[in-house]
């Protein structure tokens, strides 16, 4: 897969020798990437606020600065807010003392304190706050963790404790942002580390981000790409970095964003059949079709049970609705298998699973259909199961499960990345694991073109989203995605990892776009499909990044911007 679509997940060891090799510890060459990442975590903080509706008119920030360059990356995120939001109030703890500071993180505090490029009078509301009770009153918007980094080792100092315990216990802190690891996250952790709800990692995304054990204190993670791997001198394809999981970005949506050839027809962009509904789940099905309509395929046949089809051709016209023969319960039966069997030459993928249900004869149905399809297939729901993966062509399969149904497919083992890596391994097939941050493994036959890139990739990779949020947590978002990747998969059954990895971050990106526009409560999971256009649609440039209002997640540059 396009090495552009996503960056190496680093341990905190390779990460440092990677700016040892990209900078030599020249603060001349560390003060422009510091720059950008202050400048990224305070958009990015601005944009995720939204879905908590808003940084309002004159609101307050707590920063927490330690003596490193976090510290200095949280002043400058906050220079950048105070740029969108001139007549906010700053209070500034430093919990290691002021003279702790750093060269560079002392510059970026005079800077902040001079107003430096800032509307007049702004830094006129910055304070040095020493004492914990000039806090614990405050009403807060946001508080920013800057004190520790990824070289953090405990223990923690009693003053840094304190701190970070009354932030952790504020009752009024709306948003709590870490910057690139909570504080006393690392590769040795400590006991009362900072819970942030977002984690903005810079640079590179650190290996202790994605371990369990820190995942009430990391929150939701963003990926800021700082550009450390545009180009060699960065140590691209080094050989001291083992682990080979990787962190999807938006650029992996530009394809879809490019204008079509113009010489086409509809046959041109795919064929997709779908399989699935039963009069006991009637909805899901609906909204698989409705997600794969917004796919950009060409064709959509859907076939379901013959007491629905009408309803649904009137809800979804655009697709070809066949009635299945139906089983007395209202599943579908195997006498309908014809039906699909003289209409697959014709199609280009398959996806079977939504609202199908557990009767026996239906999953018999879906075993026969894997026998006869010959097609990049995508299971999802109740098509999930052991035995009918078994029966799945291997290399042009595609798995959606989310934690429930990967437990019905992995046995015993737990969900773990190493269990993920095994249950593609030994299936052959794309297997997408979902959740806050969903992970996806490409079978044997797909990592053949991996393996060619060296000893690293040897090992199957796992991509990581960390698009989309608490919004997906509803019914039928993975049926969303399962339209989504199987209209994907129609266009090019020859890149099945792509495909996936593809729909997973646009579904993820259009969520997003969702929560910040109409918060994460009074919405419903199909309004996740009037964002799937926005995601793709660019606004502003790489260099001239869009207003906070109107940027887009998939906008080009944005990876660098708010991801």
């Amino acid at each position: 897969m396009n090495s552009a679509w996503s960056d190496p997940i680093l341990t905190c060891a390779e990460a440092r020798a990677l700016e040892t090799r990209r900078f030599g510890g020249d603060e001349e060459k560390e003060w422009p990437a510091m720059q950008q990442a202050g400048a990224a975590v305070g958009r990015a903080v601005l944009e995720d606020i939204r879905e908590a509706g808003g940084f309002p008119p004159g609101g307050r920030l707590l920063v927490l600065v330690g003596k490193g360059h976090n510290g200095g990356d949280a002043l400058l995120a906050t220079a950048t807010i105070l740029e969108r939001h001139p007549d906010a109030r700053v209070d500034v703890v430093f919990p290691l003392g002021e003279r702790s500071l750093g060269p560079l993180a002392a510059r970026a505090w005079r800077q902040l304190m001079d107003g430096a490029g800032l509307p007049a009078g702004s830094a006129d509301r910055v304070q040095r706050v020493s004492r914990g009770p000039a806090t614990e009153a405050a009403t807060y918007d946001v508080c920013l963790d800057g004190i520790f980094g990824f070289q953090f080792r405990p223990p923690v100092d009693a003053a840094v404790m304190a701190w970070l315990r009354r932030a952790n216990q504020h009752p009024h802190i709306r948003l709590r942002a870490a910057v690139d690891l909570p504080s006393g996250v690392g590769e040795e952790s400590a006991d009362g580390a900072f819970r942030a709800d977002f984690t903005y990692a810079t640079g590179t995304v650190k290996a202790p981000l994605l371990d369990p054990r820190h995942r009430g204190t990391v929150g939701r993670l963003r990926y800021l790409d700082l550009g450390f791997f545009d180009d060699s001198a960065a140590g691209v394809g080094d050989p001291g970095c083992k682990a080979p999981d990787r962190v999807l970005k938006s650029a992996i949506l530009a394809p879809l964003a490019a204008l079509r050839a113009t010489q086409t027809d509809k046959r041109t962009f795919g064929h997709l059949c779908v399989v699935g509904g039963s009069r006991r789940y009637p909805g899901a099905v609906l909204m698989g079709v409705r997600a794969a309509l917004r796919s950009g395929v060409g064709l959509v046949t859907a076939f379901v049970p013959e007491s629905l089809a009408a309803a649904f051709a009137a809800r979804a016209p655009e697709a070809m609705w066949v009635g299945w023969p139906e089983t007395a319960t209202g599943s579908l039966a195997l006498a309908g298998l014809p039906l699909l069997q003289t209409r697959l030459d014709r199609a280009t993928a398959v996806a079977i699973g939504s609202g199908l249900g557990t009767e026996g004869e239906t999953l018999a149905l879906v075993a026969e259909i894997l026998k006869l399809a010959g097609l990049p297939v995508v299971l999802d729901a109740d098509a999930l199961r052991p035995e009918i993966l078994a029966a799945a062509p291997r290399g042009r399969t595609v798995c959606l499960p989310h934690a429930g149904e990967f437990k019905r497919l992995a046995g015993d083992r737990e969900a773990t990345t190493d269990t993920l890596r095994a249950v593609a391994r030994e299936s052959g097939a794309t297997v997408v694991l979902k959740g806050p941050v969903t992970r996806i493994a490409g079978g044997a036959t797909l990592q053949s073109a991996l393996e060619e890139a060296g000893p690293k990739a040897r090992s199957t990779t796992v991509y990581h989203s960390f698009f989309g949020g608490p919004v997906l947590a509803r019914g039928g978002s993975g049926d969303l995605l399962a339209g989504l990747v199987g209209g994907l998969l129609a266009q090019a059954p020859a890149e099945p990892l792509a495909a996936v990895c593809r729909g997973v971050v646009w579904h993820g990106l259009a969520a997003d776009l969702l929560a910040r526009k109409r918060g994460q409560v009074a919405v419903q999971t199909t309004q996740v499909l009037d964002h799937l256009s926005a995601a793709l649609r660019p606004t502003g440039s790489a260099g001239d990044p869009p207003a906070e209002s109107d940027q887009r997640p998939g906008a080009p540059g944005s990876d660098r911007l708010d991801r």
